[in-house]
């Protein structure tokens, strides 16, 4: 991972904590939440407060997250708000976070300028000991308060001061007043410097998991269903319309199609959908290439060109799909037959812009892995996880692409493939006795 992390593709962009002060409100923060503490005294943390270096110095890479539920969050500075979420269990903790943040910025601001805020994301289950429990996660409560309780000290305190200004006896009520001036001493005047946070609350109807192999849940669809990227046979029955999983291609493109929730590449407005499929090619080829021991240190698009001539009798068959769709977009060519079956199918897709785009485009991801950039925008885990398994060649190559052609314009680099900011294997000969739907497809006739 030393490619990654030395051009900032692997913990970037996270806050640095390097003052004795905000070591020691973390450290407050920290005993406050997990009953441990840190003896680092630099180190970096994520928009939740979790740092890698004091993960490692804990021995607890969840020291913030028990179970992988009700993750906890510790903010020094109203600047995390830009941080990623490292060791992420859901897809929606980082919205959720950054959402809370800003609505609640100014607040926040005061009272990271005297201490710590320490919080949870708070729902009612603990533990996901059995895949049920998936759908108990309705929704998600965020609370939140410094580490010497002053959100809650000014809640004491602004309902005394609404029983001082509305009861009638209030003004003799020497114990109530002695109360408001003590409770004053630790909270500042709260009338021109409300110490509040707004209690949020968000619904958690679709997203993505770690837990279980890695699971997407869309209940808040036309047609529910769940797909798994681990094992469907453990999850048992579950209070959904359908359970699929990674190899169930023709039932997942027909949950995508009917719950109108993606669209072909080529039929998309404000992209160049052709330079995003020669780029979709050029990295099956780099694939291949690696495999084959070829070097691509320094590898061009035309010296892909040269390999994918080179290595033409072997390319996947992924490849080929793409480039017969691209000789029809380009030069007028037959209409291929893609269909859902097609290891091409996948490629061709991109969600519509819809409130779960982003999760949309996480599972094309993990759908077609060869598609370094895409994996890397839209499904961080899937792309670390992929990349420590890859030959040493395909690496350099994928490091030095994302360095040099995704960092230097990343907002560009989303919008020209999806429109919108991203959060954000192939199959064997068929078995017709496993199969779990019909094959659909815009290119090509439904096959049944």
């Amino acid at each position: 991972m030393k490619r990654l992390i030395a051009r900032g593709l692997m913990f970037g962009n996270l806050i640095p904590v390097v003052s004795p002060v905000l070591v020691e409100r973390y450290n407050r923060a920290l005993l406050r939440l997990t009953g441990q503490s840190t003896a680092l005294t630099d180190f970096h943390i994520d928009i939740s407060g979790f740092s890698p270096e004091v993960a490692e110095d804990l021995g607890d890479p969840l020291y913030l997250n028990y179970h992988g539920v009700n993750r906890q969050f510790i903010l020094l500075t109203t600047e995390q708000k830009t941080a990623p979420l490292l060791e992420a269990q859901f897809s929606t903790s980082r919205s959720i976070l950054r959402r809370f943040i800003e609505a609640n910025e100014p607040q926040l601001f005061a009272l990271t300028a005297r201490d710590a805020v320490a919080g949870e994301l708070v729902n009612s289950v603990y533990a996901l000991d059995t895949p049920a429990r998936l759908f108990d996660l309705g929704q998600v409560t965020v609370e939140a308060d410094t580490t010497d309780g002053a959100v809650a000290l000014a809640g004491k305190l602004a309902a005394k001061i609404d029983r001082f200004l509305h009861e009638g006896d209030a003004w003799h009520d020497d114990v109530l007043i002695a109360d408001m001036i003590t409770l004053a001493k630790e909270t500042g005047d709260i009338t021109r410097h409300p110490l509040t946070l707004e209690r949020m609350r968000f619904e958690q109807r679709n997203f993505w998991t770690a837990h279980l192999g890695g699971l997407y849940l869309f209940r808040d669809v036309p047609h529910p269903a769940v797909i798994t990227m681990g094992d469907k046979a453990a999850l048992g029955e579950l209070p959904v319309e359908a359970v699929l999983g990674a190899q169930d291609r023709s039932a997942i493109a027909q949950f995508l199609s009917v719950n109108d929730l993606v669209e072909p590449i080529v039929e998309a407005r404000g992209i160049d959908s052709a330079a995003i499929l020669r780029q979709k090619m050029d990295f099956i080829v780099a694939d291949l290439a690696a495999s084959l021991g070829a070097d691509l240190s320094q590898a061009t698009r035309r010296d892909l060109r040269r390999l994918a001539r080179q290595f033409h009798d072997k390319l996947p068959d992924a490849w080929h799909g793409l480039a017969a769709l691209l000789r029809w977009a380009e030069e007028g060519g037959p209409w291929p037959r893609i269909d859902s079956e097609h290891p091409a199918y996948f490629h061709t897709l991109r969600a519509k812009d819809h409130r779960d785009a982003d999760l949309v485009n996480m599972l094309l991801a993990e759908l077609t892995p060869r598609d370094v950039r895409q994996l890397f925008i839209c499904h961080k885990a899937a792309f670390y996880r992929a990349y420590a398994g890859w030959p040493e060649a395909k690496k350099d190559y994928v490091a030095e692409f994302l360095a040099n052609e995704y960092q230097v314009d990343k907002a560009g680099a989303r919008a020209a493939l999806y429109g919108h900011e991203a959060p954000m294997e192939e199959p064997g000969a068929e078995d017709p006795t496993t199969r779990t739907g019909p094959r659909v497809g815009p290119w090509g006739a439904v096959r049944r």
